[in-house]
């Protein structure tokens, strides 16, 4: 009888892990579709300064702080706000949004890290 019940044990435990396996596979085909852009910030600016991402879609935008000291990426039409300490990166995640332009900006330095986001 214990062997039999070692058998459901394990085949409950496999039928789990399969479970999860699938799981993390279409999570990770999901995750996959999301596009990504790239912005840096150096010497308290951000290149580009100005993008273009696509219309009704969600996507992903990786800030890599190129230098020494923090700045934190900040829109307050895109409702967003992330610090990225020096000589890191942060990821924020915006959309899906309608056609029009985003202005974004470095809290930490007003007047020089200005940018604009432009959907289409």
């Amino acid at each position: 009888m214990k062997m039999n019940g070692n058998l459901t044990t394990g085949r409950s435990f496999f039928a789990r892990a399969l479970q999860v396996l699938l799981l993390t596979l279409l999570c990770s085909a999901a995750w996959a579709q999301i596009p990504v852009f790239e912005i840096e910030i150096r010497e308290h600016l951000f290149f580009p300064a100005e993008f273009e991402i696509p219309a009704n879609q969600k996507v992903k935008l990786i800030i890599y702080n190129r230098d020494a000291t923090p700045e934190e990426f900040e829109s307050y039409e895109l409702n967003r706000e992330k610090v990225i300490v020096g000589n890191s990166q942060g990821v924020v995640f915006i959309g899906p949004l309608k056609p029009g332009e985003y202005p974004f900006f470095g809290e930490f330095n007003l007047k020089t890290a200005l940018g604009k986001i432009i959907v289409k």
